[in-house]
């Protein structure tokens, strides 16, 4: 009689994990919906950095991948100049692309750090 209330016992144990591991499993595709939305958002979100008192721009998308550059005319008499303005402004708009992927991905999971998020997404760390 003891093995049978041990064996009922268990198994209502375990059975109750699984009532767990279906919640934690539905959670996870909400969260995996929710990434899928947010990259979609990154990819038309737009961030400007600029250097030599904008001479240069540089506008990156929400993953931080240039898609436009405006330089001054001005600023192409010294080359060696113009190439430090490009990565400054570069830098400039990669780095408010970060913080703004930061930021969503704290939004969407409540502030919780989740290593490897942000590079899922195409981020850097």
């Amino acid at each position: 009689m003891r093995s049978d209330r041990r064996w009922q016992r268990s198994r209502r144990l375990m059975l109750g994990g699984l009532g767990n591991l279906a919640g934690v499993l539905k959670s996870a595709k909400e969260l995996q919906g929710n990434l899928a939305k947010l990259q979609e958002q990154l990819l038309a979100r737009r961030y400007e950095g600029a250097a030599g008192g904008g001479m240069v721009r540089a506008t990156v998308d929400g993953k931080g991948t240039l898609v436009d550059i405006k330089i001054d005319p001005k600023a192409a008499s010294d080359l060696e100049l113009l190439e430090d303005l490009i990565k400054a402004a570069v830098g400039a708009a990669a780095t408010k692309s970060q913080e703004g992927m930061k930021n969503e991905l704290g939004t969407l999971t409540g502030g919780m750090n989740i290593p490897g998020l942000s590079e899922m997404l195409g981020g850097g760390s």
